[in-house]
Formats: C-alpha cells, structure tokens, sequence
C-alpha cells in the first residue's frame, strides 16, 4: 500500500491549498479515508473523514473552511482547503481503511507541509 500526499506549501492567512493523496496497492472505493495533521509540539489531529458512501466528518477546528472529497475513479482524495489560519499551520497526511479504535487507521502516508503565514 503507498499513499503519497501533495499540494502542500506555503500561503497568507486567508489563502486557500488542495492536497491531494494518491492511493495504490489495496481496493480504494472499500476503505474509509481521512487525513490528520501534526503541528510541533501537539498531538495529532484527525482533521476530516470520508466514508465509502461518502458521508463526512470534520474537525470542529476546520468545519466550514475545509472539503474532503474523493474520486474513486482516480484512487484519490483530497483536501480542499480555504480561510487558512495561521492555527492550520501543520504537517498534513492521509490515512486509509479505518480500523476498529478511534481515529485509527491501518494506513498513513509520509505527509505533506502546509505553512499559513500571518
């Protein structure tokens, strides 16, 4: 299995980015997707989830201001996000095929890093 995130980089508060994941190695359309960010210093955060039937869930830090989709044709998914915040600042990676504890996944990528400048 291997998922490789882009799209990341640096942007002004108030900015938009759309990371990106590719996905290979396993059935993309059975597993559940998230993505997760880790900021120095602090734990990490499950910031969004999608379900195979695409229902979604967010982070209260970032509801309103970030879309997680995906495209099962392409073996993607991805992040949109706008009104960055400094607060968003983190390294943002993907996981795939929820398990059965909270927030835990069985797979990760190598992340990708968003820096939001004031």
């Amino acid at each position: 299995v291997e998922l490789v995130e882009s799209g990341g980089g640096s942007v002004q508060a108030g900015g938009s980015l759309k990371l990106s994941c590719a996905a290979s190695g396993y059935t993309f359309s059975n597993c559940a997707m998230g993505w997760f960010r880790q900021a120095p210093g602090k734990e990490r955060e499950l910031v969004s989830r999608i379900y195979t039937g695409g229902a979604t869930i967010y982070a209260d830090s970032v509801k309103g201001r970030f879309t997680i989709s995906r495209d099962n044709a392409k073996n993607t998914l991805y992040l949109q996000m706008n009104s960055l915040k400094t607060e968003d600042t983190a390294g943002y990676s993907c996981a795939a095929c929820s398990t059965t504890s909270p927030s835990g996944f069985r797979y990760y990528g190598q992340g990708t890093q968003v820096t939001v400048s004031s």
